[in-house]
């Protein structure tokens, strides 16, 4: 089912599931439009996702969905799991969305970054918990307008780290950006980590962080979206880039080519066409083998699985 990756093909490197999508609308327990961009960590034994779904009046909030494998036999929550709070958080005013999930095994519980979607425009949240089932709300950790955030699992030096995607006002592009804090809700000494490239790269319109940045010897394994505007639309595609372990606004290596991308008539078709847009992975140490979560086409989730050392080694052997 799932074969060796082929690292002079980048766009083998990521095996998608053969009964992709995992995750549709037909699996949810209740009225929704479209269920898609799940965060994904590793939690009792099983791999939980926590699902965005934009509900009929068009709002997003999470729901958890969990399988033994990551692959089959899903499990969701018969009712939303976390929804929008506007009365005692404004900046979820028309919804949550787009969570990454990291856990911090300093403090023993899960740090959620998520889309909060205020009156003035999107920006980034935190929420803590233990069990997927109570949320301690930290409300807005950076103004707008700002998505594709996560912490990285552990403090480099004495400080927890962010990376981000701001948009300010005017300019060209939108870039990944890094911050550090103290204590995960003051942020500061912001600057640009990695740019959109300029001209006719895929990547070349907006580029945002994807998943949770993974941990290996060699570096931070960032995974991040890159979009190119066409005559005919967007296109979001999957790149890879690796942060130094103990200075990450240094990055080491940046993939010239796009690794996983729409190819697929789910990943084609739908709200939003032509998207692969990753928020939630979880690499699995006895095996070696990292599960890519995405959206696709802004309308189901599916899955795509990869070595991690052959992610390493294509990354040092990209020009």
């Amino acid at each position: 089912m799932m074969e060796t990756a082929k690292l002079h093909s980048p766009q083998g490197l990521f095996q998608r599931y053969e009964n992709n999508p995992i995750l549709t609308t037909g699996n949810w327990p209740y009225p929704a439009n479209s269920v898609f961009n799940p965060g994904a960590v590793r939690f009792k034994g099983k791999i939980l996702l926590l699902v965005r779904v934009e509900d009929l009046c068009g709002m997003s909030h999470f729901t958890v969905a969990t399988s033994r494998d990551g692959l089959t036999d899903w499990r969701v929550d018969e009712t939303p799991t976390m929804t929008a709070d506007p009365e005692n958080h404004p900046e979820e005013l028309w919804g949550i969305e787009d969570a990454r999930v990291v856990y911090l095994e300093e403090l023993g519980k899960y740090a959620i970054t998520y889309t909060a979607y205020s009156r003035g425009g999107p920006l980034v949240a935190l929420a803590f918990t233990h069990d997927f089932r109570r949320f301690e709300r930290c409300g807005a950790i950076l103004p707008t307008e700002n998505k594709d955030a996560s912490v990285l699992p552990r403090r480099v030096g004495d400080r927890w780290v962010l990376l981000h995607r701001p948009v300010p006002s005017g300019s060209v592009g939108t870039h990944m950006w890094i911050a550090y804090s103290p204590d995960l809700v003051h942020w500061g000494q912001h600057e640009i980590i990695m740019e959109a490239r300029s001209g006719g790269w895929w990547d070349s319109n907006k580029i945002g962080l994807g998943p949770q940045p993974i941990e290996t010897a060699d570096g931070w394994l960032v995974i991040y979206h890159g979009v190119r505007d066409t005559a005919s639309g967007s296109i979001y595609r999957v790149g890879l880039a690796l942060l130094d372990l103990d200075e990450p606004h240094k990055v080491v290596r940046r993939s010239e080519q796009w690794v996983l991308g729409p190819t697929e008539p789910y990943e084609r078709v739908g709200d939003v066409g032509h998207a692969t847009f990753p928020c939630g992975a979880v690499a699995d140490n006895d095996s070696g083998k990292l599960y890519l979560y995405y959206g696709v086409a802004d309308t189901s989730v599916a899955v795509a699985v990869a070595s991690i050392q052959d992610l390493l080694d294509f990354l040092k052997n990209d020009k």
